[in-house]
């Protein structure tokens, strides 16, 4: 059964940004990381069965850095829970999705990760992530 994760809020700065998450809303983080491999420091936050991911890029040159400076702060993905990443990553490619990862890495809490393209999925950035 699938569900939303998380929902990924692209920042400058992670401090300023818990000014309003933690400070104002009160909500506490469970986990910040650093994950080179995607050029981003994040900080997980729990909300009811979800998760607000704030991510600071590590780089302008990052995915994050750029769409920062494209787009400037915002909402930057939307994470789906999947029981078996490897058999939704199948299931779309059959259907004509275009992939941006087909196959999965290992994202932020060592799960895997995967990111369908935006021009598939109506404009917004879908990661799939199954969780270990």
């Amino acid at each position: 059964m699938m569900k939303v994760d998380h929902i990924g809020i692209a920042t400058r700065q992670l401090d300023e940004a818990l000014t309003i998450w933690r400070d104002a809303l009160g909500l506490e983080i469970d986990s910040t990381e650093e994950v080179t491999d995607q050029g981003v420091r994040v900080a997980m936050m729990p909300i009811g069965e979800s998760h607000i991911e704030l991510l600071e890029p590590l780089n302008e040159n990052s995915p994050v850095g750029k769409f920062l400076e494209k787009r400037g702060p915002g909402i930057h993905h939307v994470a789906i829970r999947v029981a078996d990443i490897h058999a939704a990553l199948a299931q779309l490619k059959e259907k004509g999705t275009r992939l941006i990862d087909e196959t999965p890495r290992l994202g932020a809490g060592g799960c895997l990760v995967a990111f369908i393209h935006p021009s598939s999925s109506n404009g917004v950035l879908l990661e799939l992530v199954q969780r270990q």
